[in-house]
């Protein structure tokens, strides 16, 4: 989660292998009224076939794969701006 303000303004989340399986946290994520970044370190679409598909990507409002901790700091930025 980050904040700015004292206030909520984003959440930045690795959802790891859920990715591919909770239809739950894409219901969860499309209920909150923030921006929410899909985050993985590595790169998912370089993986296995199963893993190039995401619940969550459509009710993210971005994603960011394989860069790393990195990923991380980009999210936060996103989020900030």
């Amino acid at each position: 989660m980050e904040f700015k303000n004292g206030s909520l303004v984003g959440i930045v989340f690795n959802p790891g292998a859920y990715t591919h399986t909770s239809i739950a946290l894409h219901d969860a994520i499309k209920g909150v009224d923030v921006p929410v970044v899909e985050v993985h370190i590595s790169n998912v679409h370089a993986r296995e076939s199963f893993r190039h598909h995401s619940y969550i990507s459509p009710v993210a409002a971005g994603t960011i794969v394989g860069m790393g901790t990195k990923g991380y700091e980009l999210a936060i930025q996103f989020l900030l701006d």
